[in-house]
């Protein structure tokens, strides 16, 4: 495609006032104003000649191997004119699947000497998981006088994945680990953090003395100490509610992919301490479930299932959901439960039902605090309707409140975090929960 630029339409249209001024003055030069016309067609005619054509133009996509949600990624688009006409710069568009997130705006690129190409980079910040293509490509630039713009299109059909974000997973885990030697990834810390009985050993100063064994110490003629190793093989089942509510934004990505994260970093950690770890997710009925699975190999099985869970518009059946869960689990587990209530009906009947699974497993209750309420009560109310906005979004704070008191009394623990310390979080409860032999 070829069509003028600004600079050629104001240079066209300059010409008008002075010919209808030449017209009034002298009748005979009324011709000055379609010369003038004609020169500029003349002018623009010879720049798309000496433009270059629009097959002399080579160009490369970049796109990311694997987008994750919320993470941004960048799509490196390259120009390049290996011979011919080359003009001082590129502007470069792209169109993608809207799951891409990607910034919309017309990038503009120098050319380099030395190799005859322009890099242009485009900002993507994926929105929700699923298959996300580049759809097109368009790339224009000015000819020589700068009158015309030679534009060309062309369709891409690039696929790429977007899914959660297992590399902030892995690097957080690691972190994490390096920083807190979590049970069993240091041999100096894997004995001592436990209740399991390990081995008799000589008590040192600084020993706990009630682990001191007096009978066999007795029989020893020696002060002997039990030593104790952390346990293994707890089993600990992630349970995510990707109902309607759940798949809702906060703070630029869906409750659902944050949730995901989570459960997907605690997964990480208990298999590799050793413990079990599943997957189950529930709307208006079960979905996605793995089972109680042990080993790092089974950490690509559990990414999988987590990559099936979609999004729903469905209301969530907390007693269909629950009850199912529990009918699965045939040994005592420690449970955690993302999810999220806007009314008090809904809310009974998760209580209700988590009443029953306190009964026999460890239930940690997982909620993102709302940071968006917490700002309309906090905004200072400058109109009647900032008024309401701020004694509503209190009400549900409340209400809020009230329900997670109700759940510590009832034994639950509650993880109410930010979304983005959501994960750390939850991890520090998992330990607090194994140094102290809950399970």
């Amino acid at each position: 495609m070829i069509y003028p630029t600004r600079f050629a339409v104001l240079l066209a249209a300059a010409g008008a006032p002075l010919a209808l001024l030449l017209g009034a003055v002298a009748p005979q030069l009324w011709l000055a104003g379609p010369g003038w016309a004609i020169f500029v067609a003349v002018l623009m005619l010879a720049d798309s000649f000496l433009g270059g054509s629009r097959g002399g133009l080579v160009t490369e996509v970049d796109p990311p191997g694997y987008l994750a949600v919320g993470v941004p990624a960048e799509v490196e688009v390259k120009a390049r004119f290996p011979k011919g006409f080359r003009p001082g710069a590129v502007e470069a568009a792209l169109q993608a699947d809207p799951r891409m997130g990607l910034d919309g705006k017309p990038k503009r690129a120098a050319l380099r000497e030395a190799d005859r190409s322009a890099t242009l980079n485009f900002t993507a910040s994926p929105l929700r998981r699923g298959e996300a293509k580049l759809e097109k490509l368009w790339v224009r630039w000015r000819g020589p006088l700068g009158l015309v713009w030679k534009q060309r299109a062309e369709p891409l059909d690039i696929a790429g994945l977007v899914g959660s974000d297992i590399m902030g997973v892995k690097t957080e885990a690691v972190r994490l680990f390096a920083r807190d030697a979590l049970f069993g990834i240091k041999a100096q810390m894997d004995v001592g953090e436990g209740s399991e009985f390990h081995a008799l050993r000589d008590f040192q100063a600084g020993m706990d003395r009630r682990g001191v064994d007096w009978k066999q110490s007795a029989r020893h003629l020696a002060l002997l100490a039990k030593e104790y190793r952390t346990e293994r093989n707890h089993q600990v089942i992630m349970a995510l509610d990707s109902g309607r509510v759940m798949c809702e934004p906060v703070g630029a990505a869906p409750r659902i992919d944050r949730a995901i994260n989570a459960s997907l970093l605690l997964s990480y950690v208990c298999l590799k301490t050793g413990d079990r770890a599943g997957l189950y997710s529930f709307d208006s009925k079960p979905r996605a479930k793995s089972g109680a699975l042990a080993g790092m190999s089974a950490f690509g099985l559990l990414q999988r299932i987590a990559q099936r869970i979609d999004y729903s518009t469905e209301e969530t059946n907390f007693t269909l959901g629950l009850t199912a869960l529990a009918g699965q689990l045939q040994r005592r587990s420690l449970v955690v439960i993302f999810t999220e209530f806007t009314d008090s009906t809904s809310a009974e009947l998760m209580l209700e039902n988590l009443g029953r699974l306190l009964k026999r497993h460890v239930v940690v209750f997982v909620v993102m605090r709302d940071e968006e309420l917490e700002t309309l009560t906090d905004a200072e109310p400058r109109t009647p309707e900032d008024v309401s906005r701020a004694v509503v979004a209190a009400g549900l704070l409340r209400e809020r409140e009230s329900v997670l008191s109700r759940l510590r009394r009832m034994g639950a623990h509650i993880v109410d975090a930010p979304v983005d310390r959501i994960g750390p979080s939850l991890l520090n409860t998992y330990l607090d929960v194994k140094r102290r032999d809950l399970l």
